[in-house]
């Protein structure tokens, strides 16, 4: 089941419900996002594969910061 009915398109910015733009033809992708669950079953595997922790990946993050300051 879509976690979501809404969608956008990913060319135009207009909303709808199909899977193609009415507009431009383009895909729509679902407005919403995923479901935040504090008892992720995925979370371990998911930190693990994406490296969390490492020195790649904390300046992958974004950041506030200007360069140089």
């Amino acid at each position: 089941m879509a976690r979501s009915k809404l969608k956008r398109c990913v060319s135009c910015n207009k909303y709808g419900l199909e899977p193609n733009c009415s507009v431009c033809g383009k895909l729509m992708e679902v407005v919403a996002p995923l479901k935040y669950s504090p008892e992720d079953p995925q979370g371990n595997r998911r930190r693990k594969r994406l490296d969390a922790g490492s020195k790649e990946w904390l300046d992958s993050l974004p950041t506030t910061k200007k360069e140089g300051k």
